[in-house]
């Protein structure tokens, strides 16, 4: 999450910047699209990032106090007991782990 914040801080920064940091520029070519959202938004590609970045920051922080709140009800070795309930043997086919992993 601490990415999250660290690009938001980038990109407000660069709005006194004549160009942003090179790890933010858009990719080339979509240029229209860039313009299409402008247009259905009303926003700067900036502003559109920021929100992004702000909207992912809030759907992370929604998720941690989730589990964490889930995390505060559970009870030392419930999850032991419910494993040791399960049978010893091999897992079904599509179940098992990649070849070398």
């Amino acid at each position: 999450m601490e990415i999250l914040r660290r690009l938001a801080d980038i990109a407000i920064a660069g709005r006194g910047r004549a160009r942003p940091p090179s790890s933010l520029l858009p990719p080339s070519g979509g240029e229209e699209r860039r313009r299409s959202l402008k247009r259905e938004d009303g926003v700067s590609l900036n502003q559109w990032i920021v929100a992004a970045v702000a909207q992912k920051i809030g759907a992370v922080e929604a998720a941690e106090t989730f589990l964490r709140e889930r995390a505060a009800g559970a009870v030392e070795g419930d999850l032991a007991r419910y494993l040791d309930r399960a049978p010893d043997a091999p897992p079904g086919p599509g179940d098992g782990l990649p070849p070398g992993e």
